[in-house]
C-alpha cells in the first residue's frame, strides 16, 4: 500500500499543539549575542537633515549604532529592481522607513536608545492612494497590456455595455511568527543566518550584497516558519541583512525580531487595487468584449509588484472565455511600505474584478449570476484558449459547477432566499456560486526549478533536504510520503531536514503553490538514481546462478522496507541489508536530484505564451444573511468542490482548502487596513485588525474533492492547493453583494472590498420600518 494518497498527519502537528516545535525566538541566546532594533522615519516622506546618535551612545548596554554610511556593500537592494534601501540615507519614503540600527545587550537598552536617537526631517509631499498616484503620475515601471481579439468589433456586437470601477483593499499576512533573523559570524568573513523566510537563496544573496562578501560566505538555514503566506518571500531579507550588518561590525551574534505591532507597521501587504472596466454583452449574458485597467498600490518600491500585477492580468479571465479582451496594468508608487507577495499573488484581485463584472451584468439583465457564469465558461474542445494563448487542457470547470449546483441544492435555495427577502424588513440573504481557475507555476521561467539531496544511511534510514521551506502547509510531510514510496520504505524511516543553502543552492522561493510540485519532483529524480543503483546490488544478492537466475536489476522491487526479486517472490531482503551491502561495495548512497518544469514560458512583452503547467480548478457556494439595521453579515453555509487531481495527502489538502477559503473570506469582509491622514497604519494589532475567528466559520462547511485522474502532467497526478481555495472566498463577497441588491441595487453596484459591516450598512440605505419585524430565525436555514 502506497503512502501517497493517505491522510498522514502533518509531521509537526504534535509539536505545534504541545509547544515542542522550535521556532527561531525559542533558540537560546548565544554567548555575547546582541539584540537589534530599528529607528524609522516618523513621517511618510521627508528629506533627512540631521541624525544625532550622541545621547543614545551613552546609554548603558548600547554597544553600537549604525546608519547607511556604515554599510560596507550595497545599500540599494530589491528582489527585482534596486529601487529600495536597507537604511534611508537622504530621503525617508514611508512611516517607519529604517534609518538607524541599534545593537544592545538588553531590551531595556534598546527601548531607551530608540527614544534617545534624534532624527530631523524636512517634510515632502506624500502620496498614499491609487487615485493620488494616478493624479501625480507616480508609477513603478511602464504599463503592461495583454490582449486578444478585436475590442471594437466585440463592443459593436454587444446588446448592452456597462462601465464601472471597483476598489479592492489590501490585506495583512498576519503570520503568527513575526519577521526574525539570527546571524552568527564565523571565520574568514563567513556568516550563518537563521531566518524565518520562504526564500533562503534570496536572503543569502541580499545579505552577501549588503555585507560585500561572496555568496558562498553566507549560509541560510530554515527549519520552519510560524506562517508566511507570501509575506516572508522577499521581506524576510531586510531583518536578516540588518542583523548581519551588526554581526559583521561587532563580531558578535545578532538577533533582530520585530514585535507584532512593528511587523504590521513596517512590512508590505496584499496590494490594494483599482479596477476600471467597460464590458459588452448579449441579452443572454454572453460577454462579447471586456476592457479592464488594473492599478495596484505598490508602495514605495517595486518589490514583487511587477509579477503580482502580471498574475492579476493573467487571471482576469478567471474561468471564462472572453473572445475580445484587453487588460492593462499599472503599478502606483506611493509612500507606504512596499507591498509584496500574498497568497494568490495578484490572482485574487484579477479574479474579483471579473466576478464583480459578472454580478453587474446579471443584475442589469435580471438573470441569475450563476447562469451568466455557466454561459461564459471555458469549453472542452472549443472556446478553450486564454487571452495569453494558452490552451485550457483537462478542463473540469463545467463539471465542477454543474455538480456543485446540483449537490448544494442551489436552485431551491435561491427560490427560498427570494421569498425570504420579499417579506423580511430586518434582514436580507444572499447566495452566490463562484469558480476559480488558478494557474500553477511561477510566471518567471527560471524560477520553475528545484533541487533535492537524498542521503541513505547504512541502517536504512533516509534524510532528505530540499529548497522547499515549511511554513505549516505540509510540504515536508508530502515529500516524506513521496520519498518513502519511491524507495519502497516505511514513512517513519524518512526524515526531511532543515532547508540549508549549503545543501540546496540557488533555490526558488516556496511560493506559487509549487512547493511540492517542484521539490517533490526533484526528490523523485534523486530517488530514481539511488533505487537503480540499489537494484543492481540487490539483484546480485538475490541471484541464484545454480537455479539459472542471474542478476536482473529490472526484476527487483522495493516495497515497505523489503526488497525482492519478482522471479523469487519467496526470498526477501530488508532495505537496510541491501544498503549495508551497497556501502561495502562502495556504491554511492547519496544523490542530488533536479527538476525543471517542462513547457512553461511566457513573453512579457507580447503577453503570449504558456506560463502555467496546469490549472487547479474549484467552485464554492456561499450563503449569507445581512442585518439591515447594523450591517452585520454572517456566513450561514459554504459548499466547496475542488479538483485536486489525485491528492498526495487528502487530510492536509483539506486543511489548506478550509484555511485558504477563510483567509480569502477575511480579506473581503473584516480585514480592513486603516491609515491616518499622515500614512500611519492604524490597524496594526489584533485589537484593531480583525481576522476571522472561530465564530466567523460557517456553521455548515462542506468540502468535497472532484475525482480527476487525468492530470498526467504533474507529480503523481496531483494538483497544487495552496492558493486556489483563497479565491473561492470571493463567493462570500458576491453573496453579500447579492443580499444588498435585494434591498438596494444601486448600493450593491457601489460595494467595494472589503465588505465590512460599516460599508454594508451604507450600501443598504435606510431600512424599511415595519409594524411586525421578521425574526432572523425565519431566514433560510443552512443545512448540510
Amino acid at each position: 500500500m502506497a503512502y501517497v494518497g493517505q491522510n498522514i498527519p502533518h509531521d509537526s502537528a504534535r509539536g505545534h499543539v504541545t509547544g515542542a516545535s522550535l521556532f527561531l525566538d525559542d533558540i537560546p541566546p548565544a554567548r555575547g549575542e546582541l539584540l537589534v532594533d530599528v529607528v524609522g522615519s516618523p513621517i511618510a516622506h521627508g528629506r533627512i537633515t540631521k541624525i544625532d546618535l550622541s545621547a543614545a551612545r551613552e546609554i548603558p548596554g548600547v554597544i553600537a549604532l549604525f546608519t547607511a554610511a556604515d554599510i560596507p556593500g550595497h545599500n540599494d537592494i530589491g528582489p527585482i529592481l534596486r529601487d529600495e534601501h536597507l537604511l534611508a540615507a537622504d530621503e525617508a519614503l514611508f512611516v517607519g522607513d529604517p534609518i538607524v540600527l541599534i545593537a544592545a545587550e538588553t531590551r531595556d537598552a534598546l527601548r531607551a536608545a530608540r527614544q534617545a536617537v534624534r532624527i530631523e526631517l524636512e517634510p515632502l509631499p506624500p502620496i498614499f492612494t491609487v487615485e493620488e498616484a494616478i493624479a501625480a503620475g507616480s508609477y513603478i515601471g511602464e504599463p503592461l497590456t495583454i490582449a486578444r481579439g478585436d475590442l471594437e468589433a466585440g463592443f459593436a456586437a454587444a446588446d448592452a455595455t456597462l462601465e464601472g470601477r471597483l476598489t479592492i483593499g489590501g490585506q495583512d499576512q498576519f503570520y503568527l511568527e513575526s519577521q526574525i533573523a539570527i546571524v552568527y559570524p564565523g571565520e574568514a568573513r563567513t556568516f550563518t543566518v537563521l531566518s524565518s523566510t520562504q526564500h533562503p537563496t534570496e536572503v543569502q544573496t541580499m545579505v552577501a550584497e549588503v555585507l560585500g562578501v561572496p555568496f558562498n560566505h553566507v549560509t541560510v538555514q530554515v527549519k520552519r516558519m510560524g506562517g508566511g503566506f507570501g509575506g516572508k518571500e522577499t521581506q524576510a531579507a531586510q531583518p536578516a541583512c540588518m542583523a548581519a550588518l551588526v554581526a559583521m561590525k561587532t563580531g558578535r551574534p545578532a538577533r533582530l525580531a520585530y514585535t507584532k505591532d512593528d511587523d504590521m507597521r513596517w512590512t508590505g501587504k496584499r496590494h490594494p487595487f483599482e479596477s476600471h472596466y467597460r464590458v459588452g454583452f448579449t441579452r443572454d449574458g454572453r460577454i462579447t468584449a471586456l476592457d479592464v485597467e488594473l492599478y495596484s498600490n505598490g508602495g514605495y518600491s517595486a518589490d514583487l509588484s511587477p509579477p503580482v500585477m502580471e498574475r492579476a492580468m493573467l487571471h482576469t479571465d478567471n474561468a471564462y472565455f472572453i473572445p475580445n479582451l484587453r487588460v492593462t496594468g499599472r503599478i502606483c508608487r506611493t509612500n507606504l511600505p512596499s507591498n509584496t507577495a500574498f497568497r494568490g499573488f495578484g490572482g485574487p484581485q484579477g479574479v474579483l474584478s471579473t466576478e464583480n463584472i459578472i454580478e453587474e451584468i446579471a443584475r442589469h439583465l435580471g438573470l441569475d449570476p450563476l447562469d451568466i457564469r455557466q454561459r461564459n465558461l471555458y469549453g472542452i474542445e472549443e472556446r478553450n484558449t486564454t487571452h495569453y494563448r494558452q490552451i485550457v487542457r483537462n478542463n473540469t470547470l463545467p463539471r465542477l459547477i454543474e455538480q456543485l449546483r446540483r449537490e448544494s441544492d442551489y436552485d431551491a435555495r435561491r427560490e427560498a432566499i427570494a421569498a425570504f427577502n420579499a417579506t423580511s424588513p430586518t434582514h436580507a440573504c444572499g447566495l452566490s456560486l463562484t469558480p476559480v481557475k488558478f494557474g500553477i507555476s511561477f510566471t518567471r521561467q527560471a524560477m520553475n526549478q528545484a533541487n533535492a539531496l537524498v542521503n541513505i544511511y547504512t541502517d536504512g534510514t533516509v534524510l532528505v533536504t530540499t529548497g522547499g521551506t515549511e511554513m505549516g502547509q505540509g510540504v515536508n510531510t508530502r515529500v516524506r510520503q513521496i520519498v518513502a514510496d519511491e524507495l519502497g520504505i516505511d514513512y517513519a524511516a524518512v526524515l526531511v531536514g532543515p532547508t540549508d543553502t549549503s545543501k540546496n543552492n540557488n533555490t526558488s522561493p516556496t511560493a506559487a503553490s509549487s512547493g511540492t510540485d517542484l521539490n517533490g519532483a526533484a526528490a523523485v529524480d534523486a530517488c530514481g538514481r539511488l533505487r537503480a543503483r540499489l537494484a543492481e546490488v540487490a539483484s546480485r544478492m538475490l541471484a541464484r546462478p545454480e537455479l539459472g537466475l542471474t542478476p536482473s536489476p529490472e526484476s527487483i522491487r522495493f516495497e515497505r522496507g523489503l526488497v525482492r526479486d519478482l522471479r523469487r517472490p519467496d526470498a526477501t531482503l530488508t532495505f537496510a541489508e541491501v544498503v549495508l551491502q551497497a556501502n561495502i561495495e562502495r556504491v554511492s548512497l547519496g544523490e542530488r536530484g533536479h527538476y525543471a518544469t517542462p513547457g512553461v514560458d511566457c513573453n512579457r512583452a507580447t503577453g503570449r505564451g504558456t506560463p502555467f503547467l496546469y490549472f487547479t480548478n474549484g467552485a464554492a457556494v456561499s450563503e449569507v444573511i445581512v442585518d439591515r439595521f447594523t450591517g452585520e453579515a454572517k456566513v450561514l453555509r459554504v459548499d466547496l468542490l475542488m479538483d485536486l487531481g489525485e491528492s498526495i495527502n487528502p487530510g492536509i489538502d483539506r486543511g489548506q482548502i478550509t484555511g485558504g477559503f477563510i483567509q480569502g473570506m477575511g480579506w473581503l469582509t473584516t480585514e480592513e487596513l486603516m491609515y491616518s491622514s499622515h500614512g500611519e497604519l492604524l490597524s496594526y494589532s489584533p485589537t484593531t485588525y480583525k481576522i476571522p475567528n472561530i465564530s466567523d466559520v460557517p456553521a455548515v462547511f462542506n468540502v468535497s474533492f472532484l475525482h480527476n485522474p487525468d492530470n498526467v502532467v504533474s507529480l503523481r497526478r496531483s494538483k497544487a492547493v495552496g492558493e486556489p481555495p483563497l479565491l473561492l472566498g470571493i463567493s462570500v463577497w458576491t453573496a453579500i453583494k447579492d443580499a444588498i441588491a435585494a434591498v438596494n441595487p444601486a448600493g450593491a453596484s457601489a460595494l467595494s472590498a472589503p465588505a465590512t459591516g460599516e460599508q454594508i450598512l451604507m450600501r443598504l440605505g435606510e431600512p424599511r420600518i415595519a409594524v411586525r419585524a421578521a425574526s432572523p430565525a425565519t431566514a433560510p436555514q443552512a443545512s448540510a
